[in-house]
């Protein structure tokens, strides 16, 4: 996938638009990411036993992949994401504005 755990991400769509966030989880098959503090919900919990409180928490919720940028590390621009083989053969990220390896 072109967003990884731990990148850095503008969401570009949705009722979060404009805000920056880190990645906390990927799930590739659903092509959704979690970010932190990005698609808060409210979740009504029932307590369960001594192990956990009910009420009312907050949490973030997936959100589709396709409505967030990766922020590349180098130009610090929200950028398209493209794929490159190094000389080594590995298979990098590269930033499709500045052109440098994001990995």
């Amino acid at each position: 996938m072109k967003i990884r755990k731990e990148d850095n991400v503008l969401v570009i769509a949705g009722r979060d638009r404009g805000k920056r966030g880190r990645v906390r989880f990927v799930y590739p098959r659903e092509n959704r990411v979690v970010i932190e503090g990005i698609n808060m919900i409210k979740r009504h919990t029932r307590a369960r036993g001594r192990a956990r409180q009910a009420g009312i928490i907050e949490r973030e919720a997936p959100i589709d992949i396709s409505n967030v940028m990766l922020i590349c590390t180098r130009c610090h621009q929200p950028t398209r994401v493209g794929f490159r083989f190094l000389e080594d053969g590995r298979k990098v990220r590269v930033c499709r504005s500045c052109k440098e390896v994001i990995d």
